[in-house]
Parts: structure tokens; C-alpha cells; sequence
């Protein structure tokens, strides 16, 4: 039900809750009856992998639900509401909520100047998690030209956005539960577990050569360092577009 109901409501959002520029009040947003946290809660409360919930603060995740249009039916809006935001396995995933000190980025503001400009515009896209190589995964609004819903993976090895076929509600129960491990093979080197933790949320690591010069490069023969998240995004969208992938 709320798989379905997730990417039904992400439908509705980008298509028509700000296509208009109108924006929805907050008690709309907020619902009483059939509000999807429970469930979230219930998928971290039995998730295999390491997650950690951030605590929202309630004046923080109220702007955020509302900056962001969805309702907390359904799973992204219990993500933004009740949360400052989620790391997975010592933060290796970022999972965009409100907000919080150790995750200063909500999701509103962290796509404002990205997937849209100003409030009330429609994104054609909407990042929503991101990892401690520099991937950033959003869900797909109509940008990615298909499967819209979806959410995609900017693979930093390729500078592609790769279609995960999953969407936003399977995103959250993969990244709680599913194969972290053999998703990111060959891209974790020995002692990432103590290096990430320290990277902190609002970096990730740059490597030379880049990733997505020699893809098949050992980790362990590159040199990385911490970047800012938002320099490494800049720089994976310019060499994009030299590239003529955009």
C-alpha cells in the first residue's frame, strides 16, 4: 500500500501541488488519519543495517513539510517531518529529513538552487539522499525523461543518472535492509567504517584520479580527500555538461 501510495502522492506533488505556483497550508500537509511514520518507524525499528534517526525540531521539520508540498501520509513526508534526517551504515547514506546539527542540509534547502529556484516552482527532479563517495540520489520528476517516480542514482564512477527501478518507499527499505554492501563493491576500501564517521554529513570524499576517470582502479591505490558535498555536486554537474551528458 504505501509503496504504491508513495509514488502516487510524489506524482501528485510534482504534478499539480505547486505546477501553479499555489502552495498548500501546513494543517493540509500534517494528516491525522493513516500517517505513515508508524510504518517507517516499524521498517528502522527491524532494519538489518545500521540506522541512525536524527530527532526533528518541530519549528525546523514544519517549514520543511512545507517548503517541500507532501503530506506526512506519505513515507517522504514522515522522513521530513519526524526527522532531522538518517544515516545508514556510520553515515555512509545521508537521507535528507528536516535537518539537524549533525546533517545541516534539509531537503528543501538543499534542492532549492539545484531542482528548482524559488518555492512553489515544479522540480523536475528532487534530491533526496546522498553517500560518503560523492552519489547523490533523487527521485525523478519528469527529468530523467521516464519512469518518473523512480528514483535515480547519479553513480559517481560514470557521471550517469542510473534508474534504480525502485521508488521512494523501496529506496528507504533498501537502504534500512537491503544490500548496501553489494551495491557500493569495489567502492569501499579498508577501514571506510572508522573514516566515514569522521568525514562528517555535509562532505564527502574526492578521489585522484576521479572515479569517473579510472573507474577501475583499486580504492585502496587512490588518494582521497574530504570536499564540501555542494563542491563535489558542482563539479560532477560541470563536468557533465562538458562531457554533453546534461
Amino acid at each position: 500500500m504505501y509503496k504504491l501510495l508513495s509514488t502516487l502522492l510524489f506524482t501528485f506533488f510534482m504534478a499539480n501541488a505547486i505546477a501553479q505556483n499555489t502552495m498548500r497550508p501546513l494543517d493540509s500537509l500534517i494528516v491525522k488519519d493513516e500517517p505513515a511514520w508508524p510504518i517507517v518507524k516499524g521498517w528502522i525499528d527491524s532494519a538489518t543495517n545500521k540506522v541512525q534517526v536524527l530527532p526533528a525540531d518541530t519549528s525546523k521539520s514544519k517549514n520543511a513539510l512545507y517548503e517541500t508540498q507532501v503530506t506526512t501520509r506519505s513515507p517522504m513526508g514522515a522522513v521530513i517531518y519526524h526527522t532531522g534526517g538518517i544515516l545508514v551504515d556510520n553515515g555512509w547514506i545521508r537521507i535528507l529529513g528536516s535537518g539537524h546539527k549533525n546533517l545541516s542540509r534539509s531537503l528543501p534547502d538543499w534542492n532549492k538552487g539545484r531542482s528548482y529556484q524559488e518555492s512553489g516552482e515544479r522540480p523536475l527532479f528532487m534530491l533526496v539522499a546522498d553517500d560518503a563517495i560523492g552519489g547523490f540520489f533523487a527521485i525523478n520528476g519528469g527529468k530523467f525523461g521516464f519512469n518518473q517516480g523512480n528514483v535515480f542514482y547519479l553513480a559517481p564512477d560514470n557521471l550517469q543518472w542510473e534508474d534504480l527501478e525502485i521508488n521512494y518507499t523501496d529506496f528507504l527499505l533498501f537502504c534500512f535492509s537491503g544490500d548496501i554492501k553489494g551495491f557500493y563493491e569495489g567502492q569501499r576500501w579498508e577501514g571506510w567504517e572508522k573514516d566515514v564517521p569522521k568525514l562528517g554529513t555535509n562532505k564527502v570524499y574526492s578521489f585522484t584520479p576521479a572515479l569517473w576517470l579510472r573507474p577501475e582502479r583499486e580504492e585502496g591505490q587512490r588518494a582521497k580527500k574530504a570536499v564540501p558535498v555542494e563542491e563535489q555536486y558542482k563539479i560532477m554537474m560541470d563536468m557533465r555538461k562538458k562531457l554533453k551528458l546534461e
